[in-house]
């Protein structure tokens, strides 16, 4: 008999399912070793790291006085760097009210830095494999995403939502100021951005850079430090600058750059690092050098001279394959199996609000809307909410999957004053 015919031998008379179960060692790269938890998730919490069979890093977190529920986290950003095994401390920080709830907790690095939602959302459903190869299956499993990692994490309960039987991978999914209008509409305002910027300013690229399409981010070979950019920004704008340093040339571009793009002053800088080291990625080694980006049609407006500015902005028309890809990668479908909550700040200067409204118009076009409830806070910031919005989001998704009742976020602010201080509590009674 051969080696072959032997383990095929062996699967068959295993027990049902034996077969696909995966052991830890066939997921990982590093098995998972002890490290300081950040303080912020109590004192009784255990914190391990590890490497997945890809080259993800990913930090667990298990109270002691576990409630048997798993929250699988996605991260932000994407990162452009290349992933570290403590990135993940960050994330749990961030999210520490969590933990100290009861939950378990884990999120990946993903396995490279730059972009790819389907990508990190394997490698964030990867971790939860692990997870539960290592601690068993918990009780009930809750995907979240934050930021970019909206977009994953609700690309990953699209495609991992069940298991080949048709069980619940997830229970339920938290998305909290997510890019969830999907990848062909996230970025088209950065790149636009780059546009307006290079027609006030015309340092990014300078003449000294050589010419390249402001679309591209940077051509593919080219080196440019996030000092670099910072230093041309203000030395055009003078933002940061008070009004007395600032040359009135330099406040007159930047008040025509921002009131063109809407972005905010003191996100400018920001913005414009997305749109040039996440863009050399995304169109370099993601797209093929493709463009995914238009606005041949666009008609700029709000500038002291909108008629100079769009004869004379730099015009770019997108690759149909380049759309076809990043689609294929980013979009989202709708087609929800699991309850859903997301809630959004207001007055986010990163992802607008509107995200969650096209987010509700996917998920409409699927037919899931029954599966999915929406909140929006007045808060003004991107990258972390109010401890007291988590608690309550998560405790309306607990309840919602008890019970069988949707939630109503009309009520949200009442539910979250009985858990958290006033001061933590922002949410809106009606959505704008």
């Amino acid at each position: 008999m051969t080696r072959l015919a032997a383990l095929f031998g062996a699967l068959m008379l295993a027990a049902p399912g034996a077969a696909l179960a995966q052991t830890p060692s066939a997921l990982e790269r590093a098995a998972p070793t002890p490290i300081d938890c950040p303080g912020s998730v109590g004192r009784e919490v255990r914190c391990l790291s590890g490497q997945d069979a890809n080259g993800a890093w990913y930090v667990i977190a298990l109270p002691t006085t576990w409630n048997r529920k798993l929250i699988v986290h996605t991260h932000g950003g994407p990162r452009t760097g290349d992933p570290e095994a403590p990135d993940s401390l960050e994330d749990l920080d961030r999210f520490a009210v969590m933990v100290r709830q009861g939950y378990a907790w884990i999120g990946s690095t993903y396995r490279r830095g730059g972009y790819g939602v389907r990508m990190a959302a394997e490698d964030a459903d990867n971790s939860r494999k692990i997870f539960w190869a290592r601690f068993g299956r918990p009780d009930r499993t809750i995907l979240h995403g934050q930021s970019w990692g909206g977009n994953v994490a609700a690309k990953a309960a699209e495609l991992y939502a069940l298991d080949v039987d048709g069980r619940p991978n997830y229970d339920g999914v938290l998305l909290t100021n997510g890019v969830l209008m999907g990848g062909t509409r996230a970025y088209q305002f950065r790149a636009d951005l780059r546009a307006v910027y290079q027609f006030y300013c015309d340092n990014h690229p300078s003449r000294q850079d050589g010419a390249y399409p402001v679309w591209q981010g940077l051509p593919a070979n080219a080196v440019m430090t996030r000092a670099e950019l910072r230093r041309r920004v203000v030395e055009c704008t003078g933002v940061g600058l008070s009004q007395r340093e600032r040359r009135a040339d330099q406040t007159r571009r930047l008040r025509n750059i921002l009131a063109v793009t809407g972005i905010e002053e003191d996100e400018l800088i920001a913005h414009l690092s997305w749109a040039t080291f996440l863009f050399q990625d995304l169109v370099q080694k993601r797209l093929g050098g493709l463009n995914p980006f238009d606005n041949s049609a666009t008609v700029y407006s709000g500038s002291s001279d909108d008629a100079a500015l769009n004869a004379e902005v730099e015009r770019f028309r997108a690759d149909p394959r380049a759309l076809a890809r990043l689609a294929y990668d980013a979009d989202l479908s709708g087609l929800i199996v699991a309850p859903t909550v997301t809630i959004h700040a207001r007055h986010d200067p990163t992802v607008t609000y509107l995200a969650d409204t096209l987010y509700a118009e996917t998920v409409a076009r699927a037919g899931r809307s029954n599966l999915l409830v929406q909140a929006l806070t007045d808060e003004d910031q991107h990258s972390k909410m109010q401890d007291g919005g988590y608690l309550t989001a998560l405790t309306a998704l607990e309840h919602w999957l008890d019970t069988g009742t949707k939630p109503d976020p009309a009520r949200f602010q009442q539910q979250c004053l009985t858990l958290a201080p006033a001061t933590s509590c922002r949410f809106m009674a009606t959505l704008p």
